[in-house]
């Protein structure tokens, strides 16, 4: 990644998309971020702001998978395993067009072809483990590839066997897509794996614009003032993130929620029990980074949209939206 990483506290707005990213980080079984909307609004610079911010991961040296232990390091990574070394958390981009090899790993050609040896040249999901997998355009990803990352997230494991290789490695990572829903939809089964979705749009207010620009100019003219002045601001939220990581588990899930849960889920007409489970997940996340050690309605009330508004079947007849019909299903369900 070249240049500074612009300071993900210092993003103007886009407080839905900041929110949503958070909760995946305090609970990567979310299942990842759809952020869909206007170009130029900060999709990709809030994942990497927000990589940034986060800790270190601990890494075996010279690990293709970035394995936490010796124990963990596939067998087919040649040489002893190094010590373990802090190395920023992983951000990888899939861009459109990428090959199946690519993505999944394959036969090192070079290898094969100067020394005559078998041996397996790692993709960007083993370099994306315990990170960051990172789609522009999702919408318009080929559907040989959906069909792979939908095995991958479905399993947590890149298994590969293809020119007599038979490979496998953890590939477990939080999935962010964006793109513009004018240039094509997204496949259910894919739109269905991750966890929350949001709708960014460009600023309207003048004020907000400017201040885009200040802040950007900043960076430009003097990255390490920029990164000095909001590093207190991004260890703030590094702090509560890895707090709320420590309470997730002991938030309190009373029955009311769960049935709170269901019956908004039935109101929608949405598929499957995957909506509950999210919203469940979602709000109990929100709980744990705001520091509180109960659920209720507030919490579901705040994250629905993200949960559920790209899970339900579309209707022809409603003009306003799945964000506006989950806000009304809100207001009738948890009145």
């Amino acid at each position: 990644m070249s240049g500074p990483v612009f300071s993900f506290s210092a993003i103007v707005g886009q407080d839905d998309m900041k929110l949503a990213m958070i909760l995946t980080a305090i609970e990567p079984r979310l299942g990842g971020v759809l952020v869909f909307g206007d170009r130029g609004t900060g999709k990709s610079t809030a994942v990497r702001g927000l990589a940034a911010l986060l800790p270190p991961i601990r890494a075996v040296a010279n690990c293709p998978v970035n394995s936490a232990s010796a124990q963990e390091r596939p067998d087919w990574v040649e040489g002893p395993a190094g010590r373990l070394t802090s190395r920023p958390t992983p951000v990888v981009d899939l861009p459109l067009g990428v090959s199946e090899d690519r993505v999944t790993g394959a036969l090192d050609i070079e290898r094969a072809l100067v020394k005559g040896e078998k041996a397996f040249q790692p993709g960007l999901l083993a370099a994306a483990n315990r990170g960051y997998l990172y789609i522009d355009e999702v919408n318009l990803l080929e559907d040989h590839i959906v069909d792979l990352l939908l095995d991958v997230a479905q399993s947590g494991e890149n298994l590969v066997e293809r020119e007599g290789l038979s490979i496998r490695h953890a590939a477990r990572f939080v999935l962010v897509g964006s793109g513009n829903p004018e240039e094509g939809e997204l496949r259910p089964q894919l739109l269905d794996r991750f966890g929350v979705s949001v709708e960014v749009r460009s600023p309207t207010d003048i004020e907000e614009r400017i201040e885009v620009l200040r802040r950007r100019d900043a960076l430009e003219t003097d990255p390490e003032g920029f990164a000095a002045r909001w590093r207190r601001h991004d260890l703030r939220v590094r702090r509560a993130i890895l707090a709320a990581r420590e309470r997730l588990r002991d938030v309190e899930a009373p029955e009311a929620v769960l049935r709170d849960c269901a019956e908004l889920c039935l109101a929608l007409g949405a598929d499957g029990l995957r909506g509950e489970l999210t919203l469940l997940r979602a709000a109990r996340a929100l709980a744990a980074y705001r520091g509180e050690a109960r659920l209720g309605r507030a919490q579901l009330r705040r994250v629905a949209a993200m949960a559920l508004s790209h899970r339900l079947r579309r209707d022809p007849l409603d003009e306003a939206g799945s964000a506006a019909r989950v806000g009304r299903a809100v207001a009738e369900v948890l009145a």
